[in-house]
């Protein structure tokens, strides 16, 4: 039996499949400060503890909520000579341009534990001046003194010859075992001074807390539960050992969402679907992301607190190209100062939450907002529902400021939500060169459903999909994954000046080290397959455009072939290309991947009749129809292949499916539901 288990800042969720292929599901509350607790909880309560695991796949917000909420160690920084204040430099683009009082982010290493050593390599990775040992030990000696619990190191062009970054860790540990330490070359090997050295910070800064999570959850799980393989979901995608998570904690700062995002892309293969928009909506956000041809885009240019006021923070490490924003269940609607309808991005969380849980919770959400339009049924809410006080707080807040009813409220929180996470599903979409008529929406997590059939007539998309356990959807995903490591390489070169044999030998070099770490891992080479791609752009630009390029032994044809595929790509991404234009390689990028059985979905072979599988007729209030009778169905009931058309619901646990008179829907062999629009 395999189990994967997500913490979400609500509940913590658990998926487990057998070798059988049969699934099951578990929720249970979230418990911070001690993650661990719910993910023993869950376990617990899903009754797999009794059986033997094969493997465990875990994902956590633990990091991100260390960065977020400042909970980090006392963290120091050692660097070159002249580069004390990098971080502190940071970048001269800002987004907020006319605020005359725009504060740069606060680094997360004050300036007095920010030390300077003498030692220089230039920018070909040869030493300038040597590495000055005795300034190391001061340095050391001073963070002993301040309290200091993690050090990050980063020295000028450590990314092409990492020899002094690794002299000075080799000598910390030496002199100083305690304390956690980081090499910027150990995290990334790109370039870009400040983006590099604040990865290497952050990463140590969230070291600490990393490894004391990892290793109770760790010790707790061997003493209650048999289990062969662990492993943790890391950003780009893929999952590792959780000995390796403990070295690179900052590759699981977004290692709960991009399971889901993962899950769609194998969920799409099964199904026959290969260009897909991802969309995971939960209670405090809305989050999506593009598959094109069945590929998961992953970036280095990922950026944690950053918005329209805020330059936030950079981590150049691999992470799944993700669109977030503060919209989901909870989202509180609110008036602006202009007199305008918001709604998000603050949040009524878990406590008090929306009014409907009664527990103290007096501003309207999006929850409230569903559930009094007849979306949402008070019957299948944990809490005792009082219709009356969900009703008074919106139209109390909403209604009342535009001279409206609480219903038609209701219905423009829904419309504001809606447009919300439309203009999220644009950004990764439309504005990046994809027409979503082309692509089918995959929506899950516990709001997806209900959001998204309305998404798709407005975007034009098609076809929408709501996978079997939707709103554990992130746990599936999980079982899904493969071992995966990124190696990412600054390699500058013109094009028209690079040798094959220098390009083979750098791709060669990349993939040996490639088997090393998966071999550590106890992976057999015969498992492993690699992706390569190159970050390509035109001579005198500053951006680059990802280019997949061929495996093995490259030639000139393959070499002229990326140098084609570049061009094409580049006329997509920003709707020209300059085909006489000489062209450059910036990274080399290799996904190596570690293959693991996965488990196979069973068919459904479910039959009956529609009849059967309807629970009720309840009156739901549409846009432009007003209360509408709309039938409502039970999921675990519907049977496979039969037709049913809108307006209707469809209910499981945690989640509702709300279809429009435009739409159909039906049950595929898997289970899924399958959204279509009706042709007129």
């Amino acid at each position: 039996m395999r189990v994967a288990t997500d913490i979400g800042g609500t509940f913590t969720d658990l998926v487990y499949v057998d070798d059988n292929g049969n699934f099951g599901i578990a929720k249970s509350n979230t418990t911070p400060p001690h993650f661990e607790k719910g993910v023993l909880d869950v376990i617990e309560k899903s009754g797999v503890s009794d059986s033997p695991l094969t493997m465990f796949i875990h994902g956590t917000t633990v990091i991100i909520n260390s960065l977020t909420e400042r909970k980090g160690a006392k963290t120091a920084l050692i660097t070159t000579k002249g580069f004390r204040d990098v971080l502190e430099i940071a970048r001269g683009n800002r987004p907020d341009l006319f605020n005359v009082k725009y504060d740069k982010p606060k680094p997360f290493v004050d300036r007095y534990l920010r030390k300077e050593v003498s030692e220089r390599l230039n920018y070909k990775g040869e030493v300038l001046t040597e590495l000055n040992i005795e300034e190391v030990k001061d340095a050391v000696a001073y963070f002993k003194q301040e309290g200091v619990e993690a050090i990050a190191v980063s020295f000028l062009h450590s990314y092409v010859n990492p020899s002094h970054e690794q002299q000075t860790v080799q000598l910390i540990k030496e002199i100083w075992p305690e304390v956690k330490v980081t090499a910027s070359s150990d995290i990334t090997q790109e370039w870009r001074e400040y983006e590099r050295t604040n990865t290497a910070v952050l990463n140590a800064y969230v070291q600490p807390t990393a490894t004391t999570y990892i290793d109770r959850l760790e010790q707790e799980l061997q003493e209650q539960v048999k289990i062969d393989q662990r492993y943790i979901m890391q950003s780009n995608g893929g999952t590792t050992k959780f000995s390796k998570a403990k070295e690179s904690p900052i590759n699981m700062v977004e290692s709960g969402p991009v399971a889901g995002i993962l899950g769609a892309a194998v969920l799409g293969e099964m199904i026959g679907e290969k260009n897909i928009i991802a969309f995971d909506i939960g209670g405090t956000t809305a989050k999506c992301s593009l598959i094109e041809d069945g590929e998961v885009k992953v970036s280095t240019d990922y950026y944690i607190e950053k918005d329209s006021r805020n330059a936030g923070y950079p981590i150049k490490t691999p992470v799944v190209d993700i669109v977030e924003i503060g919209n989901g269940g909870g989202s509180i609607a609110w008036i602006d100062e202009a007199g305008s309808l918001k709604v998000g991005p603050q949040s009524a969380g878990a406590r008090p939450g929306p009014v409907a849980y009664g527990q103290g919770g007096t501003e309207p959400t999006t929850t409230d907002a569903n559930l009094l339009t007849g979306r949402l049924s008070s019957k299948n809410f944990d809490y005792n529902v009082n219709l009356e006080n969900v009703k008074s707080a919106i139209s109390t807040k909403i209604g009342n400021h535009f001279g409206i009813s609480a219903e038609e409220a209701a219905l423009g929180i829904i419309r504001i939500a809606n447009s919300n996470m439309l203009n999220a599903l644009k950004l990764i979409s439309i504005r990046k060169g994809h027409n979503p008529q082309e692509f089918t929406l995959l929506a899950f997590g516990g709001g997806g459903s209900m959001h998204a059939p309305a998404l798709a007539l407005e975007l034009g998309v098609k076809k929408v999909v709501i996978p079997v356990a939707s709103p554990v959807f992130s746990a599936w995903g999980m079982l899904m994954t493969d071992l995966r490591h990124d190696y990412i390489q600054t390699y500058i070169k013109r094009m028209n000046e690079l040798t094959i044999d220098e390009i083979n030998k750098q791709w060669d070099e990349i993939e040996r080290n490639a088997f090393t770490h998966f071999e550590e891992e106890g992976m057999e080479a015969s498992n492993v397959v690699f992706q390569r791609f190159a970050d390509m752009r035109y001579l005198g630009q500053e951006h680059t455009v990802k280019v997949p390029v061929a495996n093995g032994e490259w030639t000139a044809a393959q070499k002229q072939q990326a140098i084609e595929d570049f061009h094409k790509l580049h006329e997509k991404n920003f709707t020209f290309n300059l085909p006489d234009a000489q062209t450059e390689i910036v990274n080399i990028h290799v996904t190596a991947f570690g293959k693991v059985p996965k488990p196979q979905l069973l068919k459904l072979e479910r039959n009956g009749t529609l009849e059967e599988a309807k629970k009720e007729v309840r009156e739901v209030y549409y846009e432009e129809e007003g209360w509408v009778s709309t039938p409502i169905y039970d999921r675990d009931k519907l049977p496979t292949r039969q037709t049913i058309k809108g307006p209707a619901i469809v209910e499981e646990k945690a989640a509702v499916t709300v279809i429009y008179k435009q739409q159909k829907l039906y049950l595929d062999d898997y289970g899924n539901i399958i959204i279509e629009k009706e042709e007129n």
